[in-house]
């Protein structure tokens, strides 16, 4: 088996390579470089820098390297970004899914991971939401996941190609520092960005309907979420294994915004109050997933906690950041 991972010099894709490599799977890993950063892949994981809307260049690195399964990660993920470009959106995430989807087909691969995420869920309204919640997305990132899920599904029954879609929920932590998020645009991060500015926190609206009236969440340690591709993809090389698997990826656990913040204060030692300033539009109150279909399927669960979340990410945000909080222990 060789699988290739698109994305795969990204924040998720480099903790997907590692895990797979780490297990034994022959890996190679496709990245435009526009997110990712080469030196994320471990040793002995080649990288092609390229994009998935590359037909040609497809075409050529899934015959050249024997490819027998993908993991496609690559993707536009910023929500506010997706409000603004949503055409830009959906070119990227669909049409390069397309695009793979079609050069998957005519190489006759038939194992397919995909990336997909629990925006496609909207705000259910649900304690627990289960894959068979209503799927109804509020922002255009959301949209193109829900369609891409809906194409995974279409070409697998069109080609004879077995498919998981993996609907992640909040990703966080760090398997090593070296692999953090160096982006600033998910929760954790955010908060470490003003703390290292001499900043307090902000939550955005505190007037929710939950125990503490700020948003309620599930976290993922990126470890887990890393380990749930390699079940993923090793269920999909078992004899006989065909049709298509949709699964949420979390722990099951609903962890609100102040609670996490007050976790973020006691790891780095800045517990400075939060600001409270107003709700952005499209945040739903809760979204928290149930995790019992993956472990049935998979046989996978999560092992990470929030705190080890947040203190592998503090680690990783010292490594890349410096400023006045980064003198914290």
């Amino acid at each position: 088996m060789t699988w290739l991972i698109t994305g795969g010099a990204g924040y998720i894709g480099a903790h997907v390579a590692r895990a797979m490599a780490d297990a034994g799977e022959r890996v190679l890993a496709l990245d435009d470089l526009s997110s990712g950063v080469a030196a994320r892949l471990p040793a002995g994981v080649p990288l092609v820098h390229g994009s998935s809307l590359d037909a040609g260049l497809l075409k050529r690195l899934l015959a050249e390297h024997r490819v027998t399964g993908v993991v496609h990660l690559a993707a536009r993920k910023q929500v506010a970004e997706s409000v603004a470009r949503p055409g830009h959106y959906y070119a990227e995430n669909v049409g390069g899914l397309a695009t793979l989807l079609d050069a998957v087909a005519e190489a006759g691969i038939r194992r397919f991971v995909f990336s997909s995420s629990a925006a496609v869920y909207g705000d259910p309204g649900l304690d627990l939401i289960t894959e068979d919640a209503p799927c109804a997305p509020v922002n255009p990132y959301g949209e193109t996941k829900l369609a891409g899920e809906w194409l995974v599904r279409a070409a697998g029954r069109a080609h004879g190609i077995a498919t998981v879609c993996l609907r992640y929920f909040n990703v966080a932590g760090a398997a090593t520092p070296e692999l953090a998020d160096t982006g600033v645009f998910n929760i954790v991060p955010m908060v470490f960005d003003r703390l290292t500015r001499d900043e307090a926190p902000r939550i955005f609206g505190d007037d929710y309907p939950t125990p503490d009236g700020t948003c309620v969440r599930d976290y993922i340690h990126v470890a887990d979420l890393a380990e749930a591709h390699l079940a993923a993809a090793r269920r999909l090389t078992d004899e006989g294994v065909h049709g298509d698997l949709t699964l949420n990826i979390g722990r099951g656990e609903g962890v609100s915004v102040r609670e996490l913040i007050t976790v973020i204060g006691e790891v780095t030692g800045d517990r400075r109050p939060a600001v409270v300033e107003a709700r952005r539009p499209g945040d739903a109150p809760r979204a928290v997933a149930s995790a019992a279909r993956a472990a049935r399927e998979l046989g996978w669960t999560a092992r990470h906690g929030v705190r080890e979340m947040v203190a592998s990410a503090w680690q990783g945000w010292l490594l890349h950041h410096a400023g006045p909080a980064s003198a914290t222990p």
